[in-house]
């Protein structure tokens, strides 16, 4: 069962590869999040800096729909099964 209290780190790697994009947000070995920053586009990274920092809430809010729209499938299948009680 995880633990919800547990606060969790944020893992930020800078790599310098062209080939790869400029931010790159995945799992770690531990399945935290992991950052990844690409020093091959610091150019880009600075001009967009402010709206890459602002961009939060908003991927947030996109998250939290796409999670949401699955949760109502899955309880929509489920008490279509009868599985509830």
């Amino acid at each position: 069962m995880m633990n919800n209290n547990k606060q969790t780190d944020v893992e930020f790697r800078v790599v310098n590869d062209k080939e790869m994009p400029p931010i790159v947000i995945s799992m770690n070995e531990d399945d935290n999040v992991k950052v990844v920053l690409n020093n091959a586009h610091k150019i880009w990274l600075s001009l967009h800096r402010k709206t890459i920092g602002g961009c939060a809430e908003a991927l947030f809010e996109k998250i939290n729909g796409l999670l949401t729209g699955h949760l109502l499938d899955m309880r929509s299948y489920e008490k279509m099964e009868g599985d509830f009680e």
